[in-house]
């Protein structure tokens, strides 16, 4: 199936689950994200929400090469958000891509995100940890902070 086909499912919208896809066009789904997920990625949209130039994004889907991959947050610029299509998935990848991590992530799993989302052009992938501390990358590998947002903490609090 094509994203867009995904997209425009009705069953498929009543499902309770993040859906994704692989290489093939077939679905793959995971559970839900547990509360505290969601809260660290509600709190990282808020704030990347206030970097100007552009928009952040909750579950950003991107057409990489092992399928459609949805990024947990992620910030475009106007200019790269313009230059697209209405297409129903990113073909490029917004400049920063950031995934928060689950109990259940494996480092292999983040890792192949983290080349994707670069092989696609995104500039920038963070990595929120499990107690809301931010990695930083770019495509040479591990950075002290972000290049893009230098006043983004470098821990995300809840409470």
């Amino acid at each position: 199936m094509t994203w867009a086909e995904i997209c425009e499912d009705k069953t498929l919208a009543t499902l309770p689950y993040r859906i994704e896809s692989d290489r093939w066009g077939n679905i793959v789904m995971s559970p839900p994200p547990r509360s505290r997920h969601a809260e660290y990625q509600g709190e990282i949209t808020v704030l990347l929400r206030r970097k100007e130039g552009g928009r952040s994004i909750p579950e950003c889907p991107i057409q990489t090469e092992e399928g459609v991959k949805a990024a947990d947050v992620a910030w475009v610029s106007q200019a790269r958000r313009a230059s697209r299509d209405n297409d129903p998935v990113y073909l490029i990848a917004p400049e920063i891509c950031v995934e928060v991590l689950s109990p259940s992530n494996e480092q292999g799993e983040i890792e192949q995100r983290k080349r994707l989302f670069f092989e696609k052009g995104a500039l920038e992938f963070w990595l929120c940890g499990l107690n809301g501390e931010i990695s930083f990358f770019d495509p040479g590998g591990p950075i002290p902070q972000s290049k893009l947002y230098p006043d983004f903490p470098k821990r995300v609090t809840l409470d």
